[in-house]
């Protein structure tokens, strides 16, 4: 059951080597960064591929955080959610000092979602 969730991500994070040639990079760790999903979230009203992968890597984030709260058995006190606002807001988190481009952005939203969620571990 351990590998569902490296490998959930794995497959959404995949989909970003479709994002154009221009698109932000991934940290020098090979990780989503904030500097990627913050340029997806720009581009995603008028770029249906921008769309596509945003969507398609916030729906594996999602699903990823689920998991682990259902194996982790930490009770949360509302449902997860996730708009383009919470995803904006949670980006600018980011520590500052670092460049957008090696800051990982599923640690910030699974954080972000757990938190808004109120979930805690037993």
């Amino acid at each position: 059951m351990s590998r569902i969730i490296p490998l959930t991500i794995a497959a959404f994070a995949s989909c970003l080597v479709l994002v154009p040639a221009h698109a932000a990079p991934s940290t020098s760790k090979g990780s989503i960064s904030v500097a990627q999903v913050s340029q997806m979230l720009k581009e995603a009203p008028t770029n249906r591929m921008a769309q596509q992968v945003l969507t398609a890597y916030l729906g594996g984030v999602g699903e990823a955080a689920g998991i682990m709260v259902d194996l982790g058995g930490a009770p949360c006190k509302r449902p997860f959610t996730l708009t383009a606002e919470d995803v904006r807001r949670t980006m600018d988190t980011a520590p500052a000092g670092t460049p957008a481009s090696e800051v990982a952005a599923t640690p910030l939203l699974v954080r972000d979602m757990l938190a808004r969620a109120g979930c805690h571990s037993q």
